[in-house]
């Protein structure tokens, strides 16, 4: 079956929502000196307390708030609010935020312990300091369940852990289970909170320090806040039931290995130069990369990339590979608005 995507739901530094994304910025949104020595693209604000229940939005962390969010907008743009009981899911996803605080005055604290001690005295303070749905926000399947609570999602849903292969992964399996037949609605995306310490420093090896410089002009990645959800369904399905499609999600594959002969397993995926790349530095000197927009966005990265190439009204080769391992490639055919 022909795959469309039905709706998009983009989060980034540009702001939110089709027009925003669809137009490649003058300069880059950058925040230089809150996490120095390391540039990040941040958040605009964001109202999403204003479309998450208080309930919820205590329970939850960064990354879950701003994923269930950009769902939600991917779920309005297809027009498919009253079909959420049959919608699949598919959530990349990392290894969830920590309570830095408390990681902050434990570390504080711990200098005092006796070696012996330290062990049974972690276990109690963690036990008393973290509140049982901030401990569970570990957990990278608690932003497919916040999904499903808050949007109704009631189809089948999976989680990819994985980093960068997590979020082509996704796109991958989703868009094959949709032109096989197997899923009639699908959603599928991710998020990823750049500006907390805890994940910059996770990721410290291989971050840029100092000035922003293009992607094509650097060996280190500078990382972004941002979400990117998409709707597929097939075409004549969407047809029917007059939803306007934003393109043809043609192709989507993926390969996985380490730096050594990434151009060629590349080239052996995408068939043609790209278009579009989602590489977080040093991408293909010919193709626009859309870290240079957004900044790179981990799990999201290959689902925003995707995204704009589908606001871009034409056919498009988008093209990826992590930090650290993984090759991706997605053919997308932009239609008319």
């Amino acid at each position: 079956m022909t795959v469309a995507i039905t709706g998009l739901g983009l989060v980034s530094c540009l702001g939110e929502g089709r027009e925003v994304h669809s137009a490649w910025p003058n300069a880059p949104v950058l925040d230089e000196t809150g996490f120095a020595p390391f540039p990040i693209h941040p958040l605009p604000p964001l109202k999403l307390e204003e479309h998450i229940p208080r309930r919820e939005f205590r329970q939850m962390e960064g990354w879950q708030r701003l994923g269930t969010y950009a769902a939600g907008l991917a779920i309005a743009d297809a027009g498919a609010k009253e079909l959420v009981a049959g919608m699949d899911l598919m959530v990349a996803a990392g290894g969830g935020e920590r309570d830095t605080a408390l990681d902050a005055a434990i570390l504080a604290e711990i200098q005092d312990i006796p070696p012996a001690e330290r062990e049974a005295w972690l276990n109690k303070r963690l036990g008393e300091g973290l509140r049982p749905t901030l401990f569970l926000a570990q957990l990278s399947n608690l932003l497919a369940g916040s999904i499903s609570i808050l949007h109704g999602v009631a189809g089948s849903s999976r989680t990819f852990l994985g980093e960068e292969a997590a979020g082509a992964e996704a796109l991958r399996v989703a868009h094959a289970r949709v032109a096989s037949g197997t899923s009639r609605l699908m959603l599928v995306g991710a998020a990823w909170i750049a500006g907390r310490w805890d994940n910059l420093l996770t990721y410290a090896p291989w971050l840029h320090q100092g000035s922003w410089a293009p992607t094509a002009r650097r060996e280190k990645l500078v990382p972004g806040s941002g979400a990117a959800f998409l709707v597929l369904e097939p075409l004549a399905a969407a047809l029917e039931r007059g939803a306007r499609p934003v393109a043809l999600l043609e192709d989507v594959r993926t390969d996985m290995g380490d730096a050594a002969g990434r151009d060629a397993r590349l080239a052996a995926l995408s068939d043609s130069p790209a278009t579009l790349s989602a590489a977080p530095f040093g991408g293909p000197g010919e193709a626009r990369a859309v870290a240079d927009a957004t900044g790179h966005l981990m799990e999201a990265a290959f689902p925003m990339a995707v995204a704009l190439a589908a606001l871009s009204g034409q056919e498009s080769v988008v093209t990826g590979f992590g930090h650290r391992h993984g090759e991706f490639a997605a053919r997308v055919k932009g239609l008319p608005a």
